[in-house]
């Protein structure tokens, strides 16, 4: 005889954290397979923006990049945050150093190479929709912006730009980890809180 409204609950609530941190997360949105639940332990989140890089992170271009356990290494201080450039570290501070989301993308065309907004979507879009050809073409003015707009040296741009290749097997934008990460926690959210009325609608 509770009436919980989803839309006003806390974000910091310790019960819900505590349950994502032990990986006990069977009926979580996004959060069931036994490798999310691994990565959930060892990554122990403590606030939402955690719940929402893991549910980004956990994907075939990021895993595959070694983006994934960079990122929970360097949140637990096991792993030295670093950045390949210091130009970069606007975009990537949040994140400890790690590429997670297609806008970092963005911003990082704009900031250090010199893209315009229009070449920096076409870029992200490029990159969400899988667009080799795309990308192949923009590969050299990205390389040649960051080493004359920033004077970033060219075997650098040419290491990130690597990476960004391997990101772009599979990788999200913000917006929609965070609408993902959001119905993440609340779920976890009322099993940690309300345990048996959630397992009874789960089944049901």
């Amino acid at each position: 005889n509770i009436d919980v409204d989803i839309n006003s609950i806390p974000l910091d609530d310790k019960k819900t954290f505590k349950l994502l941190s032990q990986g006990d997360t069977t009926g979580v949105f996004q959060f069931e397979s036994s490798g999310m639940k691994r990565y959930l332990r060892e990554l122990k989140p403590t606030v939402f923006e955690d719940i929402v890089a893991m549910g980004a992170l956990y994907r075939p271009g990021p895993l595959s990049a070694g983006l994934t356990d960079s990122f929970v290494k360097r949140k637990n201080g096991l792993e030295a945050v670093s950045y390949d450039h210091p130009t970069m570290k606007s975009a990537l501070e949040t994140t400890y150093g790690v590429l997670v989301y297609q806008e970092q993308v963005m911003q990082i065309s704009r900031e250090v190479c010199g893209f315009t907004g229009g070449q920096a979507d076409t870029l992200r879009k490029a990159i969400g929709k899988k667009i080799r050809e795309v990308m192949q073409k923009m590969e050299k003015e990205f390389i040649e912006g960051g080493v004359q707009h920033s004077n970033v040296p060219r075997a650098t741009m040419e290491k990130f730009w690597k990476h960004l290749l391997g990101f772009a097997d599979y990788c999200f934008n913000k917006s929609h980890s965070a609408c993902y990460g959001l119905i993440s926690y609340q779920t976890a959210y009322l099993k940690a809180n309300y345990p048996a009325a959630f397992m009874a609608a789960l089944m049901t």
